[in-house]
C-alpha cells in the first residue's frame, strides 16, 4: 500500500469506520482510491454485499466504474499468478462482477435508485449533487444489514448538507459517530502529491520544474477568484450570504457532466442574446439563450479579451444573423454605445436594445436573473469561471438607502459574464424596454420584483 499511496489516501484505506466523510481539494486522487478501497473488498471470497456508487450525475459514477475496472483487472492478473483462480466474472459499462458474486454497480444520480439496496454505498462529489439531503436520506437505511457509507467531496457553499454534516460532526457533537477527513492541497503538496503528479506528467509539462511552493501558487493564480480557490482547493466553503445569488442555487442549474450544452438549438425555439462589452480593463461577453418551455437553455457563450471592436462586430454580427434570434440586449455603457448603435442600423432596432448599465437598469436586471436561478428554470455550463462571476456579484445598501450591484474587479474581468448572462435574460422578458419591463411577485427591500 505504501508504495502506491499518499500518506492521506492510506489513512482513508485503513478507516474501517461504519460511515466516513472526507472534505476534500480538487484532483488529489480520493476517487480514484476510494475505488481501490471498494475492488478490494470485493476480491475478498467473504464479501457478502454489493456495493454502489453514486456521483453528481451518472458519467461520473460510470468514469469512478472505469477507475474499479483498472484495479480489478491489475488484481485479476495478480491472483492468478499466485493462485491461477479469478477474482473478476463480468463488466460492462455500469457494472463489475467478481468471482464471489458481489458486484459493483454504478447508479443514477436521482436518489430514490439507492432505495431498497442493500450494501456499501459511496458518494462522490456529494456536495455537487442536486439534491444532497435527499441522497443521503435515501442511501443511509442501505447500509442497516452492513456495508459502509462513503462520501467523498469538494464543498458548494455553507448552505449545502455536506457542510452542514461537517460542522456537526466537528463541532456538533457527531451524533451520526461520522469518521471525518480533511485535505487540503497544502496538505496533499506536504504528504507528496507534487512527486505523484509529476509522475504522470509529460517531461515538457509546465509543472515539471516545479517544487511545491510553486505548484501551490500555480494553483492559486489559474483560479477564477480567490473564493474559488478557497472552495475548491483549500476546504473553506464560501459564504452563500456573501453573494447576490447562492451556491446551491447555481447547482441546481448547471447542466449534467458530458452534456453537450453547444448542441444546435431547436430552430423551431426562439433564441435571446445578452452582449456585455469591454475592451482592455473588462472582457467582452457574448451570452446566447434558448427557450424551451419556461427553460432557458444556454447555448453558447463566448468570451474575448483585447480584441479591437472591428472584430467584436463580426462576432456579434454573426450572433444577430441566426435566423432564430429574436432579441439582442447589448451594453451601450461607454465603449458599447458606438457598438449597440451600429448593430441597429445594420439590423432591425426592434430586435436590438441598447441598455445603460445605471443602479436601477443593474437592479432590473440582478433580480430577474436570481429568479432563474431560484426556480430552476435556467442553464448554465459547469464552469469555474462562470460560477466565480455569478458569485462575484454582491448587493449593497448605501448610505442613502439605496440598494447597488458590485463586484471586485480582477484580471478575468469584471463579473461580466453575469452581466452578459443577466442581458440575455432581460432579452428573453416579454418587454422591450425598461419602461414596460414586468416585474416578477417578489418583495425585497420596498421593492416589488
Amino acid at each position: 500500500m505504501c508504495a502506491f499511496f499518499l500518506p492521506y489516501q492510506q489513512a482513508w484505506l485503513r478507516d474501517t469506520s461504519r460511515i466516513k466523510l472526507m472534505e476534500k481539494s480538487r484532483q488529489i486522487g480520493m476517487s480514484w482510491t476510494a475505488a481501490y478501497e471498494l475492488v478490494r473488498r470485493h476480491a475478498l471470497s467473504e464479501c457478502p454485499l454489493d456495493s454502489w456508487v453514486s456521483s453528481r450525475d451518472e458519467m461520473q459514477a460510470k468514469l469512478f466504474i472505469d477507475d474499479c475496472k483498472k484495479f480489478a483487472s491489475v488484481l485479476n492478473v495478480a491472483a492468478e499468478d499466485i493462485s491461477g483462480g479469478k477474482i473478476l466474472a463480468a463488466a460492462d459499462s455500469q457494472t463489475l462482477g467478481f468471482a464471489n458474486g458481489t458486484r459493483i454497480w454504478s447508479l443514477s444520480s436521482n436518489p430514490d435508485a439507492q432505495a431498497g439496496k442493500r450494501g456499501t454505498r459511496v458518494l462522490d462529489e456529494f456536495a455537487l449533487h442536486p439534491d444532497p439531503v435527499r441522497l443521503y436520506s435515501v442511501a443511509y437505511p442501505g447500509i442497516t444489514w452492513g456495508g459502509n457509507l462513503e462520501i467523498i467531496s469538494t464543498h458548494r457553499g455553507r448552505e449545502n448538507f455536506f457542510y452542514k454534516l461537517v460542522e456537526e460532526a466537528r463541532y456538533g457533537g457527531n451524533p451520526k459517530n461520522i469518521s471525518l477527513h480533511r485535505v487540503t492541497l497544502q496538505d496533499a503538496l506536504e504528504q507528496g502529491f507534487l512527486k505523484k503528479l509529476k509522475e504522470n506528467l509529460p517531461a515538457e509539462h509546465e509543472v515539471a520544474s516545479m517544487d511545491e511552493g510553486e505548484y501551490f501558487d500555480y494553483v492559486k493564480n489559474s483560479c477564477a477568484d480567490t473564493e474559488s480557490f478557497l472552495q475548491e482547493y483549500m476546504c473553506e466553503p464560501a459564504d452563500d450570504n456573501a453573494g447576490f445569488v447562492s451556491y446551491d442555487t447555481i447547482q441546481k442549474c448547471v447542466y449534467k457532466c458530458g452534456e453537450d450544452w453547444r448542441q444546435p438549438a431547436n430552430p423551431e425555439n426562439p433564441l435571446y442574446l445578452g452582449v456585455d462589452v469591454g475592451r482592455s480593463r473588462d472582457l467582452t461577453v457574448f451570452w446566447l439563450l434558448e427557450r424551451y418551455a419556461d427553460v432557458l437553455y444556454t447555448r453558447d457563450v463566448k468570451v474575448l479579451r483585447d480584441i479591437p471592436f472591428s472584430e467584436q462586430e463580426l462576432v456579434l454580427y454573426s450572433y444577430l444573423s441566426l435566423p432564430a434570434l429574436r432579441r439582442a440586449a447589448i451594453d451601450q455603457s461607454g465603449l458599447g454605445r458606438q457598438f449597440a448603435e451600429r448593430a441597429q442600423e445594420r439590423y432591425s432596432s426592434s430586435r436590438i436594445e441598447g441598455v445603460s448599465f445605471t443602479s436601477s437598469t443593474k437592479e432590473m436586471l440582478a433580480y430577474p436573473l436570481r429568479s432563474r436561478f431560484e426556480d430552476a428554470t435556467i442553464r448554465i455550463p459547469d464552469d469555474m469561471e462562470i460560477r466565480a462571476d455569478i458569485r462575484a456579484v454582491r448587493k449593497e445598501t448605501t448610505a442613502s438607502g439605496g440598494i447597488r450591484f458590485c463586484a471586485e474587479r480582477t484580471a478575468d474581468g469584471h463579473a461580466d459574464r453575469f452581466w452578459a448572462l443577466a442581458l440575455a435574460v432581460y432579452a428573453a422578458s416579454s418587454g422591450s424596454s425598461y419602461s414596460r419591463m414586468e416585474l416578477v411577485g417578489r418583495k425585497e427591500n420596498g421593492f416589488i420584483w
